[in-house]
């Protein structure tokens, strides 16, 4: 087993927590996800060490708009906040 740690941007709420859980235990290799809305923390237990699950880690984040702190900036930036609102909603409808 692996911990790994990620500070990320734009989480804002019990939504944002809820969507990113359940697309990161969606990933092989993915033991269990912890989300600390707070302080952007997002703490991911992999069942084996491997770089390409990182990798896929990350991806994922940033696909939901959810960037590593300091990976994006400008446009992208934008565009990542404008995907975390979707991610977001997305997370409130399947808390429900």
């Amino acid at each position: 087993m692996m911990q790994i740690s990620l500070q990320v941007e734009n989480i804002k709420c019990g939504g944002c927590e809820n969507g990113i859980r359940q697309k990161l235990m969606a990933l092989n290799g993915v033991s269990s996800v912890e989300v600390v809305v707070d302080g952007g923390c997002v703490s991911v237990t992999l069942s084996e060490e491997s770089d390409e699950i990182i990798a896929a880690i990350k991806q994922k984040l940033l696909s939901m708009g959810y960037p590593e702190i300091g990976s994006v900036e400008g446009l992208s930036s934008a565009g990542a906040k404008a995907k975390s609102f979707v991610s977001c909603a997305i997370g409130k409808m399947s808390d429900e």
